[in-house]
């Protein structure tokens, strides 16, 4: 752990919970219900991997199309605060690329995973970087996510039609760096009334493991996401299929979930996804198994991927990744954890990614794993009605072939406060670790969020 940990309260906190074993990442949840709902909390919400796709949950009133036509969103609106310069790179490290050296991704602030800077100074960097929201190590306010979703529910046909939308609100060195981003834009048809079976095209989320369920700041239990969230929660363009086969007398379900996609789950800073650069699909799929008994829930699942990396344009430079996971929900107590395993074969350069075009596709191997606890508590006390601690602990070994390899760690502990239906209070402290072969640095964050959500 980095030397500087003593400059944060929560530090020896959370590094108690670690030790003691509060290990294992989890949506807090009692029965099926996931504490991130949105008001009125709809089952097809994606709350546990097995459902279709998300769909909001709370009509709108009625507009011209009659209820056809649903209307969901919520405001992200966080303070942050992170030790040094808001960077993980390290004064007086002269290796290059700078972002091959230190996990870029470490210090983040809000649900996106944006981090509090990426700027290496005059360092060479190869695009192995997340988004950021620009404040270095300065605290400040931050508008993280503005997002308007909307479904269109055909009244004569089973297909459903989903979009989300997302203002970022942004400052970079250049300036004004705000975006409109689609995040998700899909048809959804489900053909047969006694099967649980429907077929998606256009953009939607991963299907890959279990964290692109939290992408967003209202369904995430705490504030930020893994340090595997980068491999396995993008969205992408192309075609999905899900389908689910209840095992009643078990009390048991299985489900599958596969798509052929232009980019894989890489998120879009690592991998453009609103075209193919190789011409040929990627392929994801996720095989899942549910134990539903009254008290207890089980879930767990394996996926993998396979396809041409698409941030170059060799077909034969291929990515792959599989990985397991597992939840377990009991008396509001939720376990639960996932283990990836990600190799890129060497590309043609350049590379290409939403953030620009850099010189170098070299191969890259990562081996990472969280896990977290969490209790939820109900509370009906006035406004208040959910109370959940919660604690993860996670793990990253990797390396770009020919330079040398780095694990970090990062233990996380938080608190969130549901009040209300429509208003949710987080706060979160990060005390990241560089275990071998990236500098020790002070790169620890306190970061908070406040959720509006209708």
């Amino acid at each position: 752990m980095n030397g500087s940990t003593a400059r944060f309260p929560w530090v020896r906190l959370a590094h108690a919970l670690a030790c003691a074993g509060a290990m294992l990442v989890a949506r807090s949840a009692a029965a099926q219900e996931a504490p991130a709902l949105p008001p009125g909390g709809d089952d097809e919400v994606d709350a546990d991997n097995d459902t279709a796709g998300y769909a909001p949950a709370d009509p709108t009133p009625p507009s011209a199309l009659g209820q056809s036509l649903q209307l969901a969103g919520y405001v992200d609106v966080g303070f942050a605060k992170a030790q040094g310069d808001g960077t993980s790179f390290a004064a007086g490290d002269a290796r290059v690329p700078a972002d091959y050296g230190v996990d870029a991704f470490a210090p983040a602030v809000n649900a996106r995973g944006d981090v509090a800077s990426t700027n290496a100074g005059e360092r060479f960097v190869n695009g192995f970087l997340p988004r950021s929201v620009g404040i270095a190590g300065r605290p400040s306010f931050l508008l993280n996510t503005v997002n308007l979703d909307a479904r269109f529910q055909s009244a004569s046909a089973p297909l459903m039609v989903f979009t989300r939308v997302q203002l970022l609100p942004r400052l970079s060195a250049a300036g004004d760096a705000s975006r409109l981003f689609v995040e998700q834009a899909f048809g959804r048809v489900m053909p047969f009334d006694a099967l649980e079976l429907s077929l998606s095209v256009g953009k939607f989320d991963s299907v890959f493991g279990i964290e692109y369920l939290d992408n967003q700041a209202n369904f995430r239990t705490g504030v930020t996401p893994s340090l595997s969230a980068r491999y396995t929660t993008g969205q992408s363009v192309g075609a999905k299929v899900f389908f689910r086969q209840q095992l009643g007398p078990l009390w048991s379900a299985l489900s599958l979930n596969a798509a052929a996609t232009n980019s894989g789950n890489m998120v879009e800073s690592l991998q453009p996804s609103d075209a193919s650069l190789t011409g040929a699909p990627v392929l994801s799929a996720r095989l899942g198994y549910e134990l539903n008994l009254p008290r207890v829930q089980v879930k767990l699942g394996g996926s993998g991927l396979r396809g041409p990396r698409n941030d170059q344009r060799d077909r034969g430079a291929l990515q792959k990744m599989w990985g397991g996971d597992l939840r377990v929900f009991v008396a509001g107590v939720a376990l639960s954890g996932e283990y990836v395993r990600v190799d890129e074969d060497e590309g043609l350069g350049p590379k290409t990614t939403a953030l620009g075009t850099f010189p170098l596709a070299s191969g890259f191997h990562a081996r990472v794993f969280w896990a977290q606890l969490a209790y939820s508590a109900r509370i009906e006390a006035g406004a208040l009605r959910r109370v959940t601690p919660y604690a993860r602990y996670e793990r990253r070994h990797a390396w770009f072939e020919g330079f040398q390899p780095i694990t970090v760690d990062r233990v996380t502990a938080g608190l969130r406060v549901d009040l209300w239906d429509n208003l949710i209070v987080k706060g979160e402290l990060l005390v990241n670790g560089e275990r071998e072969g990236a500098p020790d640095v002070a790169n620890n964050v306190y970061t908070s969020s406040v959720v509006y959500q209708w």
